[in-house]
Formats: C-alpha cells, structure tokens, sequence
C-alpha cells in the first residue's frame, strides 16, 4: 500500500510518534491508522521497559491549581537531562499528570507503594462483603483479589484511566512519552490538596 504524507501527518499528531516510525507503522499495520497506533503503543512500551533502569535526576515540579483554587497540586517529575526537562513534550506531560491527579485524587504512585496494611484493611472489608452476599470457599478469595485490583485501580496515579482517554491508563500514557522522549521519566512524588480537608466541623 502506498503510504502518504497525509496519513504519516495524520499518525503523528496522535501520536507525536517520529515520521520514519510512523511510516513504519503504517507499513506494518497496511495502512490502518488505528492498527499503526496499538503497534507504535506496543513499540513504545518495549522502548519503555530498556529505559526504566536509568537514573533520572533532571525534570521539574509542576503546580496546579482547580475549581477557583479548591483543589491544589504539586508533582514532581524527573527525567534524564536537563535538555528534556526544558522541552515543551516534559512539561506537557509533567501538566498533564497534576491535572490527572487534581481529578482522580490518587493516594499512591504505583501499587507497591500501598502499606501492606492497607491491603489487608481492603481485603478484609471485601471478604467480609463477599460472605455477606452469600458466597463461601475459593470464590471468596477471587472476589477478594478483583475488588483488590479494583481498589489499586482507583488509588494508583499509574493504573488510574486516563482522564483524556477512558481506552488508556497513566502508566501507557507515560511510556508513550518516554519512547518518545527517548529517556526515562518517573513520577517522583506528589501532594494533592482540597480545600477543607482534614478541618473539624464545629
């Protein structure tokens, strides 16, 4: 199939992929735009993976503020050189996860940042909800671990649905930009304020 300019365009901006890789893409996926996308998605997340070992001391801290200063955000996001720190795909990015947590109001960055406590605090209120509805033996602890997942779902920034694009998580959004990027970039750490929190009612 012949790939043109428009379609390589076309791939780009949704992706913000390379040309050679997008016609590459394109070339493995016959011209289907959306095939080209999963395998640019694919692509990506192996480059990902190589890069996770890397020390990444450079970034930024990004602050955001929501609905008139109710919710406010601090995020810390590093990367590799100074050089990504100062481009405009880092701060992007960097934007674009406070905006993420100001929304999905995540606890923890990825699930092993959870307390084991808490695990075992979730776990026993599922077990307990799954007796209640009746269930008994092995499907307990099934129901244990998908409410469990469910739970990490929800309080993770990582495993969070990206609220951009309902089809994705954090995390794959995240490794689209380091293959993009061309360096590791983590979350470091966050704060998430609302206003009122944690004040007594008189």
């Amino acid at each position: 199939m012949n790939i043109t300019a428009d379609m390589i365009k076309e791939l780009r901006a949704a992706t913000n992929a390379g040309v050679l890789d997008c016609r590459k893409a394109l070339q493995e996926s016959n011209g289907d735009i959306q095939k080209a996308k999963e395998w640019l998605r694919e692509k990506g997340m192996a480059t990902a993976a190589k890069r996770a070992d890397r020390e990444a001391t450079n970034g930024m801290i990004e602050l955001y503020t929501h609905g008139n200063g109710r919710v406010g955000v601090m995020v810390e996001v590093n990367c590799e050189t100074d050089f990504v720190a100062r481009s405009e795909q880092f701060r992007n990015l960097a934007h674009e996860l406070a905006l993420q947590i100001a929304a999905g109001a995540p606890k923890y960055i990825k699930p092993e940042d959870i307390p084991a406590s808490v695990l075992e605090y979730e776990a026993g209120i599922a077990r307990a909800r799954a007796k209640d509805e009746g269930k008994t033996g092995p499907v307990v602890d099934k129901i244990v671990e998908g409410r469990l997942d469910k739970f990490k779902d929800e309080v993770c920034l990582l495993r969070q649905v990206y609220i951009r694009d309902e089809s994705t998580t954090v995390e794959k959004i995240l490794m689209q930009n380091v293959a993009a990027i061309g360096e590791n970039v983590i979350v470091r750490r966050f704060q998430r304020w609302e206003l009122g929190e944690g004040a007594t009612q008189a």
